[in-house]
């Protein structure tokens, strides 16, 4: 019933899934809370690596599509690498080299440009064969599995994005990419944000703002193996430890970080939103709460990485 109630509330959204609209609407929760932060008067938002439809039917026109060979060919290298799982189909990872090249099976000349002319190789490997010492050894190509990867999330996160706001536009991995490397602009999260948006004359600002969905409690309360006696073990700690809750924005000595994990004897792991370790296990005694969990966490920093208060 309840699903059937869930299913009825998403009609307009097209019957999607619970777990999908929770992604669905967490992404859009977060872009509200940027918008409240900044005064966006446009959105632009980058809905995959590649453009399938794009690699299918290289006729397709736009203002993206008008930009020369090269960058189609970008967004084709970008399937490419996905299709072969971004690893060198020749030695499979096992020459340690981890900078992937698009290597033409024929050349380009006699077999274009598309993506069964084309396969994944480190390279060390690229290099030995375009040498002669080394004979390339590949598996038959795999197809596009359109429905697998593109997936339906990205169109209802774009076209709900539409109905909220005035103007926005998608864009697509391959052409962020393009445009950062034909700028030369460094490889992070915010300079690819600042790629997407296409205004490569703005100016950028010094501040970064980093967020990230947490959950507060762990859902499984139990552990799934039995302990002796037939007894269950509990999965979830105390929801308070000192204190302090998961995901609690602290101050340990002069570094702001969050709570990532807890102990029952006081120690705390803590880290940044981006995953670095601040401390293993640190004293609640050195801890200052500086802030409450929230399902959203932000993370305010400058360009060089030091945190904001």
């Amino acid at each position: 019933m309840a699903r059937f109630l869930n299913r009825t509330a998403s009609k307009k959204e097209g019957w999607l899934a619970p777990s999908v609209k929770h992604k669905v609407d967490s992404h859009l929760k977060v872009i509200g809370n940027v918008h409240r932060i900044l005064p966006i008067s446009k959105i632009v938002i980058e809905t995959a690596s590649f453009d399938i439809q794009k690699i299918r039917n290289p006729e397709i026109s736009g203002r993206e599509y008008q930009q020369g060979e090269q960058l189609g060919f970008w967004n084709t290298r970008e399937y490419v690498l996905w299709r072969d799982n971004h690893e060198c189909l020749h030695c499979h990872g096992k020459s340690k080299d981890r900078v992937l090249n698009v290597h033409h099976k024929e050349s380009r000349k006699t077999g274009g440009d598309s993506p069964g002319n084309l396969v994944t190789l480190c390279e060390t490997c690229h290099k030995s064969h375009h040498a002669g010492r080394i004979k390339l050894k590949l598996t038959p190509n795999k197809s596009y599995r359109h429905s697998s990867f593109m997936g339906i999330m990205r169109w209802y996160v774009y076209n709900s994005l539409q109905e909220l706001y005035s103007e926005v536009s998608m864009t697509y991995g391959y052409i962020t990419k393009n445009n950062r490397i034909n700028n030369n602009i460094e490889k992070t999260h915010s300079a690819d944000a600042y790629c997407i948006s296409g205004n490569l004359n703005a100016k950028r600002i010094d501040e970064i703002y980093n967020q990230a969905f947490k959950r507060k409690h762990n859902r499984q309360i139990h552990k799934a193996n039995f302990l002796k006696g037939g007894k269950k073990k509990l999965n979830q700690s105390a929801y308070e430890v000192k204190g302090f809750r998961l995901f609690d924005h602290v101050r340990y000595r002069d570094e702001e970080c969050f709570i990532f994990g807890r102990r029952t004897s006081g120690y705390f792991d803590l880290r940044k939103l981006d995953g670095s370790v601040v401390h293993r296990s640190a004293s609640f005694k050195e801890i200052k709460l500086l802030k409450r969990q929230n399902t959203i966490l932000i993370e305010r920093k400058g360009c060089n990485g030091v945190l904001l208060s």
